[in-house]
């Protein structure tokens, strides 16, 4: 037996293989073999080949390794670039023996990423040089720009470097070049060779040259070569006088002579500059005592300097005069004449006099403005009078001016002091004082009170007139002298302008009203006390004693609230609040409670005590479903207490004083209505209304029956007068008639005709019409609606037609009346009379019969219209 061979086919395929971008060409990307067929037929040269490829490349080729072994390989006609080729392509690799079989089988080839470096875009990755101008700013120089292959979108950032560290550039991540120094030409160092490197996320990294030069411009200025910026001079130079020498250079003129001009930019009234030489000298008085000099001694001023020549490029500086004070003026003093009053029993050591407050030295620094004084000189003087310390100008009094005193009264009590004021600075300037020192005689013992000072107590609302206190001075040089009393100040209030009355000459204090504590609690009072010689003052504190007399007064006072019977326990009911107010009670001496009607405690206040403002709470939850609970309409009495500050022991002693607050509160029990709700959320309000009646409300009965009364009398009334409208306008007696108004079949209609009443008035009748029943033809007023029978000689000829009722049918024109007329049997008169119906009118009934009131005449026609014949209808 021979066993059975395959047919021709390709081993190791289909299949997938990777290959990396931009591979050489002879890369190796997938090995596979041929299986021959039962014949053993070779492969036909040249094959297997590769027939077709998806997408289209040349790419790849098959090389044979054996007979039945082969390779695909990269052929280097086109790059495989995974950022911007295809990523993927299908290969149809054939192949076919020499006896004619074939087999076809795909090979996916899969290209894969391969990190590249970046690279630099443009004549960059060769080099660059970059150029700046001297004196430029430092920031922003150059921005370098690279490409990361494998970053297309360009989301994830580079990172630049310099390889070369230097001082005057620096690069920032993402590739921006910055100068960090201003260059100079003139200092050298034009040129700078830096090399920039960049890196991807990959640590894969490219680098390239920056050269960057230095442009000479035409920029520098004139330089200032005089070191010196501040002078200090003394104050009143003569003018003319050279004070500093600024000097400057260009640096653009090094090596030849410089052509500079000077000039004082600042506005000032003392110095001017030599526009060649630069010398500034003083033009004006400088007085440092004076003007503005003595308030700032500094004059600044800047120096302009330019080249003339050369495009006018300008240079400034800021230099400063001082002025310095020299002692050119001697101390003075607004009088050199003094005389002052002494009393005798003046205290040795009493300073008399200080000189200092009355004289000055002009000179503005120290030590030019500073002076003394020369020790005191005077006949008789200088045993009494020293000048403390010395040199101060402070004289003192160290000895005995007691105006009694012999050797005093042999200088007569007066006594002069000579004494010098001189600069402490050279040249040591003085001027002579002239102090006149007069004793004056006093009383020895002052006029003063008992004490110094009262303190009187009285309860709150004492009687007026009330006796408070006395208060008592003494005078022991002048017991003989009469004291007289007065309250000096204090003692008013906004009512009243005197609260208090003293007795001028026993000093007893009363009040003149009364004092209430709330109002105010202490009054401070001066009380004065005044003889012929001498008036003194003292304090007197008058302090009303608190008396607690006022009542905590709440509002709301009264309230009414409403609440759902499954309100939350602790919910503040309605956001009710209780402010309270107490004239004679600290806000934290509060406390509240509630009374009757609290019924099984389910409500409270919060806080209960401490404050002056407390919330009304729910304590407890209403249970009416079992029991507990019975009403639903609560009145609360809630008392409020000014005894929370008290101890036990003061609330016993203390009056205490209890304010009220009435509450009514309604329990709205769970509504009984089904209200149907539909999926789409809505709001539905309940709202229940009860007619309550109220005991207050008595006159609400009183009012009812009262107007029932009132209304019933006025309904009588009106019967009254409608029976005798009856009684006036119908007949007493009536009389049957012999034949039927109208037929039988016709007693309808004719109970539904209605007789239209008229008035006879003297006006002019405008309108004829036909009467339905007569036939005969009457005149009306189309305005009025009167109406009167025409003449019979001047009727026209009638035409009457009866309508299937047996009615006669006419038709109006404008102007006629449409009433219908009364109704009469042919034997009679048409109606109850002509001379009836023109002085009475006619008489309306309604539609059973009866005869109207004249409360339904109507004189104004509904529908008027001309009479017209009607002989075809």
């Amino acid at each position: 037996m021979f066993q059975k061979r395959e047919a021709l086919h390709l081993i190791h395929l289909p299949a997938t293989s990777n290959v990396a971008e931009n591979s050489p060409p002879e890369t190796a990307v997938h090995k596979f073999a041929v299986n021959l067929s039962a014949s053993l037929s070779p492969v036909i040269p040249g094959f297997p080949l590769i027939i077709n490829s998806s997408p289209l490349t040349e790419a790849f080729k098959v090389n044979g390794l054996s007979d039945t072994d082969f390779e695909v390989v990269t052929t280097g006609k086109e790059q495989l670039d995974f950022e911007t080729g295809p990523n993927i392509f299908d290969l149809q690799i054939y192949v076919k023996d020499e006896v004619g079989v074939t087999d076809l089988q795909v090979l996916t080839v899969q290209v894969t990423d391969v990190n590249e470096p970046p690279y630099f875009l443009g004549n960059l990755a060769k080099g660059l040089e970059l150029y700046i101008a001297e004196g430029a700013n430092p920031g922003f120089i150059y921005q370098v720009e690279a490409f990361d292959p494998e970053d297309t979108s360009r989301n994830i950032p580079l990172s630049y470097f310099l390889i070369s560290p230097s001082k005057s550039f620096r690069m920032s991540a993402n590739g921006t070049l910055f100068s960090t120094t201003e260059f100079d030409f003139e200092a050298g160092n034009n040129s700078h060779y830096l090399i920039v490197e960049v890196r991807d996320s990959r640590g894969l990294k490219v680098s390239t040259a920056l050269q960057v030069n230095i442009l000479n411009v035409n920029d520098e200025i004139p330089r200032f070569t005089s070191p010196k910026r501040v002078y200090r001079i003394l104050e009143e130079l003569s003018p003319g006088t050279i004070v500093a020498n600024i000097t400057a250079e260009d640096p653009d003129d090094e090596g030849s002579t410089s052509c500079l001009l000077y000039s004082i930019t600042t506005i000032n009234n003392y110095f001017m500059i030599n526009q060649l030489t630069g010398t500034i000298q003083v033009v004006n008085r400088l007085d440092r005592d004076a003007r503005e000099l003595r308030q700032n001694p500094t004059i600044s001023l800047e120096v302009l300097v330019k080249d003339r020549p050369q495009g006018g490029q300008e240079n400034r500086i800021q230099i400063t005069f001082t002025v310095e004070d020299i002692n050119d003026n001697p101390a003075t003093c607004t009088k050199f004449t003094f005389s002052i009053m002494v009393p005798e029993r003046a205290a040795k050591g009493t300073q008399l006099l200080d000189l200092n407050k009355s004289c000055l030295d002009n000179d503005s620094e120290a030590p030019n403005n500073r002076f003394n004084f020369t020790t005191p000189s005077g006949v008789e003087s200088s045993s009494r009078f020293l000048q403390d310390p010395a040199g101060s100008g402070k004289i003192v009094l160290i000895g005995d001016l007691d105006y009694e005193n012999p050797s005093n009264l042999a200088s007569g009590n007066k006594y002069l002091v000579i004494i010098q004021v001189q600069d402490v600075a050279p040249p040591y300037y003085k001027n002579n004082i002239y102090v006149y020192i007069l004793t004056s005689p006093e009383s020895e013992f002052p006029l003063i009170f008992d004490r110094p000072s009262y303190v009187f107590n009285v309860y709150s609302f004492p009687p007026a007139r009330a006796r408070i206190g006395q208060v008592r001075a003494t005078d022991k040089d002048f017991p003989q002298s009469n004291i007289v009393y007065s309250i000096s100040r204090g003692g008013a209030s906004l009512q009243h302008p005197n609260i208090f009355w003293i007795n001028p000459k026993t000093g007893e204090l009363q009040l003149v009203t009364k004092a209430d504590y709330e109002t105010t609690p202490t009054y401070i009072l001066r009380i004065q006390a005044t003889n012929s010689e001498d008036t003194s003052s003292v304090t007197v504190t008058v302090d009303i004693l608190e008396e607690n007399d006022e009542k905590p007064i709440c509002t709301p006072n009264f309230s009414f609230l409403a609440i759902p019977v499954d309100l939350k326990v602790g919910t503040n009911i309605q956001n009710f609040k209780l402010t309270c107010t107490d004239l004679d009670s600290s806000p934290r001496s509060f406390r509240y409670s509630i009374g009757r009607g609290n019924i099984n405690n389910h409500f409270t206040f919060s806080p209960n005590a401490g404050s002056n403002v407390s919330h009304l709470l729910l304590a407890s939850r209403f249970d009416y479903t079992g029991g507990l609970d019975k009403i639903w309409d609560y009145k609360l009495l809630v008392y409020i207490t000014d005894d929370n500050l008290l101890s036990g022991r003061k609330k016993a002693e203390a009056l205490v004083e209890t304010g009220t607050v009435t509450m009514n509160i309604k329990v709205i029990p769970h509504p009984t209505t089904i209200i149907t709700t539909t999926p789409k959320p809505r709001i539905t309000y309940l709202i229940q209304r009860e007619n309550v009646y109220s005991p207050s409300a008595w006159y609400v009965p009183f009012v009812i029956t009262l107007g029932s009364m009132l209304l019933l009398s006025l309904l009588l009334s009106l019967i009254i007068l409608l029976a005798k409208a009856i009684h006036r306008h119908c007949p007493c007696k009536t009389r049957k008639d012999k034949k039927p108004l109208v037929k039988k079949g016709e007693m309808k209609m004719a109970k539904r005709a209605t007789v239209v009443e008229t008035i006879q008035m003297n006006t002019v009748f405008d309108g004829e019409a036909i009467d339905p029943v007569t036939g005969e033809i009457y005149e009306f007023n189309s305005k009025t609606g009167a109406r009167k029978w025409k003449d019979p000689l001047t009727q026209m000829p009638k035409w009457k037609e009866f309508s299937p009722h047996g009615t006669a049918t006419h038709r109006v024109t404008a102007g006629e009346r449409t009433g219908p007329l009364r109704t009469t049997n042919k034997e009679g008169d048409g109606l109850s009379g002509k001379g009836q119906a023109e002085d009475a009118g006619l008489g309306s009934r309604n539609e059973d019969g009866k005869t109207g009131t004249p409360k339904n005449r109507n004189p104004t026609p509904t529908s008027t219209a001309s009479p017209k014949l009607h002989p075809g209808k």
